[in-house]
């Protein structure tokens, strides 16, 4: 998938190229339309957009191009995926003037090769017309009322899966993980390829719970006008996710490309992140939509070290595929 912006005022004689990958939704879901012509016409420069799948697969694009890099910016790499990233070393450092209205807590990376652009939280949505009283913890899905009434997305190809699995590694540790999920497996009523899917089943009623993002009540509330559809509890804390943007080492426009990373902080670009992405800006003097008032209060949360993730997932997974399979 590839999209073209180029505004009309520009002369595309004399306009720079910015080319940035990025994982489908940034395109999709309306913030690159809402956002990207506004640099493009402050800057002279075209900005081609090529979308690439989920955050693993254009991480791994660009680790495939290393030797001869098709773009300039990188959108998506987040804290499961950054050790990858720097151990491959695609990236090019840049320390942004704009990072004060970033909160420290959410400055992942001290090496400053990705900035964060926005973040979010794993969580579990329910149906409210199903299920008057929710789980409370990641233990309690595993109660026999809800048998089959669980749809999951698989790690192997989805980036909540990925989240979800690294969440029971983060409460029950590496020797904890795959009896907890030997326990949930009655739970399940099937485990998806993607998000997409997954939370269609959901809103078609096939199952009354769906891995999904404390913000999706959010969502409903927006567009529906309706809080049928609530986040579960955590009494562990939800997995946090925070997503990063970076220059690609050999970029041929680093002028270009660190404006591009400054103008994704500014005030301008944060304010379309929550009712496009459904996530949470980093810059913290954006205001949130009322809407957000409905998502889950993510106060307690957990995450991993990503050099952990990074020399230990292929483990994780393959252990948890073995197990999913018997």
């Amino acid at each position: 998938m590839c999209c073209l912006m180029t505004p009309l005022s520009v002369a595309a004689e004399d306009a720079q190229g910015l080319v940035v990958y990025a994982y489908d939704s940034f395109i999709s879901w309306g913030l690159a339309e809402a956002t990207i012509h506004a640099f493009e016409q402050a800057n002279n420069c075209n900005v081609t957009l090529v979308g690439v799948g989920d955050a693993g697969q254009v991480l791994n694009r660009a680790i495939l191009e290393k030797d001869a890099p098709q773009a300039d910016v990188i959108v998506g790499i987040d804290n499961t995926y950054i050790a990858k990233a720097l151990q491959h070393d695609i990236l090019e450092p840049y320390q942004s003037p704009m990072l004060e209205v970033i909160p420290d807590a959410l400055r992942f990376d001290p090496s400053f090769h990705l900035t964060p652009f926005e973040y979010g939280f794993i969580a579990f949505v329910y149906d409210t017309q199903t299920i008057q009283t929710p789980p409370a913890s990641l233990n309690a899905l595993t109660d026999p009322q809800w048998k089959e009434k669980i749809i999951l997305e698989d790690p192997r190809t989805s980036s909540p899966g990925v989240a979800f699995l690294l969440w029971t590694i983060a409460v029950f540790g590496e020797e904890g993980y795959l009896d907890y999920w030997k326990r949930l497996q009655p739970s399940l009523l099937t485990i998806t390829s993607g998000w997409d899917s997954a939370y269609g089943m959901f809103t078609n009623g096939e199952a009354p719970m769906v891995l999904s993002y404390a913000t999706s009540p959010a969502y409903h509330v927006e567009t529906e006008q309706s809080t049928r559809y609530q986040a579960v509890p955590s009494e562990e804390g939800y997995y946090r996710q925070i997503e990063g943007v970076g220059i690609l080492k050999g970029t041929k426009h680093r002028a270009l490309a660190e404006k591009f990373i400054d103008f994704m902080l500014t005030d301008e670009f944060q304010q379309e992140i929550p009712l496009t992405q459904w996530v949470f800006p980093v810059n913290k003097h954006v205001e949130l939509p009322k809407s957000f008032d409905y998502a889950a209060k993510t106060e307690k949360f957990l995450s991993l070290d990503p050099k952990l993730i990074n020399e230990r997932y292929d483990a994780w997974l393959k252990a948890w595929t073995e197990l999913m399979a018997r």
